[in-house]
């Protein structure tokens, strides 16, 4: 195919990748939406246990990477000063409200209502939690210079991703037992089957609607599907994360090894996507052209 290439940090014109977010964010990412997603999937047994786990998961996880990621790690509490114009310091707010209602719920479960206002922690770490699962993927659409973010569905990824996350581990906990959970959910591998199909129909729209995209969005499709990254995104993001997870719960595996293979699949291809998607970002070029080179 014809068309400008990959043209790195020079001032010639074509293709830029975007390196500013990378693995650390990646990780940052997918820790922050795992934690808040099995903290929602435990709400719904609600096993007090599993709840801390998963506000250790956000609380630790998410803040490690991000603050790997920064080079002024010092001054990172700025980010939360502009909720009026900034996706990252609405977030950062999300959080906050997250851990501390998420402990109190959690507090008000293990103690039989020893903590006050339980119900009202409870709305509110629901309410927060979603903010977490969301917003990042909020933050990634408004990126209007790289087309293959800047769309409505990353926010809905970031949500499906997290739910069906969340799932997935809480299928290995339930069958694992040890006190984790004292009344399982018949619905949670059904469950946990639908958010993978629909994580299934959420990349056949991301790639329908990147190839008739503008020209970024077209090569990042490309460097998805026939590319460089083709291996970890087919391979890995659909065919582990997605494919594998549909087998096995489809077959009605319900075992705990076949819950384990289901999660761990799901849980890597999570993982993949998080890294692969900030990969192939690349800036628009400054002008149109007519054909498309694909890096190798």
């Amino acid at each position: 195919m014809t068309g400008p290439a990959m043209v790195g940090d020079s001032f010639r014109l074509g293709y830029r990748f975007q390196r500013h977010w990378d693995v650390s964010m990646a990780s940052a990412f997918f820790f922050g939406e795992l934690g808040a997603g099995l903290f929602v999937v435990a709400m719904l047994y609600p096993s007090w246990p599993v709840l801390i786990m998963g506000l250790l998961i956000t609380g630790i996880g998410k803040p490690w990477f991000h603050l790997t990621h920064m080079g002024v790690p010092n001054k990172s509490w700025r980010a939360i000063l502009r909720p009026d114009r900034s996706w990252t310091s609405r977030g950062l707010i999300g959080i906050v409200f997250f851990s501390g209602a998420g402990v109190l719920y959690a507090g008000a479960l293990a103690t039989d209502g020893l903590v006050p206002l339980g119900d009202v922690w409870r709305v509110v770490a629901f309410l927060a939690a979603l903010v977490v699962m969301t917003y990042q993927g909020f933050a990634m659409s408004h990126s209007t210079a790289i087309a293959i973010w800047s769309t409505a569905l990353m926010p809905i990824a970031s949500l499906l991703y997290a739910l069906a996350g969340g799932a997935a581990l809480m299928l290995v906990l339930e069958g694992v037992g040890a006190g984790l959970v004292h009344a399982p959910l018949a619905v949670l591998p059904a469950a946990t089957l639908g958010l993978a199909g629909a994580l299934l129909v959420l990349h056949a729209s991301l790639l329908h609607a990147a190839y008739n995209g503008t020209p970024g969005a077209k090569l990042s499709a490309r460097l998805l599907v026939r590319g460089r990254y083709a291996p970890a995104y087919l391979g890995v993001v659909v065919g582990v994360g997605i494919a594998l997870p549909l087998v096995v719960l489809g077959l009605g595996g319900d075992s705990l090894p076949m819950r384990i293979v289901a999660a761990v699949g799901l849980l890597g291809g999570f993982y993949a996507f998080r890294v692969v998607i900030f990969k192939v970002g690349v800036y628009e070029p400054v002008m149109r052209f007519g054909g498309i080179r694909t890096p190798r």
